[in-house]
C-alpha cells in the first residue's frame, strides 16, 4: 500500500516514515502543504496522513481542495490540535480519522491499516482467497496453514492482489500503490515480483495456481473480471 506523509516536524516526519516503510508501506512524504496536495493529485494513494499546521498551505485546506475535487482518499489529522472543536472542523471536513500527538507508533499503524482497508470495503484485517490467508495487520500470509516467506515487497502485492481479488489489476496499478516516488520500477520489476510470488505460494508440486495472468491487461487473484 502507498501512503502520504505531510508533516513539517523533520524529525517525527522521518520517524513515521521509517516505521510505515518498516510495516511494508510505500510512502512519499514531504513538509509542504501545496506539494502535499499536487502528489496527492497526482498519484492514487491508499491513504493519506496529514498535519494540520505545515506551510504553505494547511491540512485541512489540503483536505477541502481534494474533497472538492472529488478525490476520496481516506485521510487521517496527525495534529497536536487536541480540542473537541478542533477534532470536530477536521471530521466534518471530510477527514477519516484524527490522531493527536504525542502518540504510540503502534496506534498510528493500526489506525493506517483500518484506513487502507476501509478504501477497499474491507472490514477485517484477515483477507482469505479459498486457501490462502492474508493478516494485514500482523504482515503475515499462510496457504493451506503453511507461512509463506514472502519479501516486504512480495507481501504488499499479494496484499493488493487480495484487496482488488477478482479484478484485473495492470502493471501501472501495481506500480502505483506498491513503490513510492524514490523508486522507479522498470517495466520488467513488476513481471519479476509476480513470478517470485507465484513460486512461494504453490507450496505444493500439484497446487493450484492462483494469480493469473491477462495478456495485454495486467494479473487476477481468482477467476477475474475488469
Amino acid at each position: 500500500m502507498r501512503l502520504l506523509l505531510v508533516e513539517d516536524s523533520r524529525r517525527l516526519r522521518e520517524t513515521v516514515a521509517l516505521a510505515l516503510k518498516r510495516s511494508g508501506y510505500a510512502v512519499d512524504a514531504t513538509e509542504n502543504g501545496e506539494e502535499g496536495l499536487w502528489m496527492a493529485q497526482l498519484h492514487s494513494y491508499d491513504a493519506a496522513i496529514l498535519d494540520i499546521m505545515v506551510p504553505c498551505l494547511d491540512g485541512l485546506g489540503i483536505l477541502e481542495k481534494l474533497r472538492a475535487e472529488g478525490n476520496e482518499t481516506p485521510v487521517m489529522f496527525l495534529t497536536a490540535r487536541d480540542s473537541i472543536e478542533d477534532r470536530v472542523a477536521g471530521l466534518r471536513g471530510g477527514a477519516d480519522d484524527y490522531l493527536v500527538k504525542p502518540f504510540a507508533l503502534e496506534e498510528l499503524l493500526a489506525r493506517v491499516d483500518a484506513l487502507c482497508r476501509r478504501r477497499y470495503q474491507k472490514t477485517t484485517s484477515q483477507l482469505v482467497f479459498q486457501d490462502l490467508e492474508v493478516d494485514t495487520t500482523a504482515k503475515v500470509a499462510t496457504r493451506a496453514g503453511s507461512l509463506l516467506d514472502l519479501t516486504a515487497r512480495e507481501f504488499a502485492i499479494l496484499e493488493y492482489l487480495m484487496l482488488r481479488q477478482g479484478h484485473v489489476v495492470s502493471r501501472t496499478q501495481i506500480e502505483e500503490h506498491i513503490y513510492d516516488d524514490l523508486v522507479s520500477p522498470m517495466s520488467n520489476v513488476v513481471d519479476s515480483a509476480i513470478c517470485a510470488l507465484r513460486k512461494k505460494i504453490a507450496i505444493a508440486p500439484d497446487s493450484e495456481p492462483l494469480i493469473h495472468t491477462r495478456r495485454g491487461l495486467g494479473y487476477v487473484l481468482g477467476k477475474g473480471r475488469s
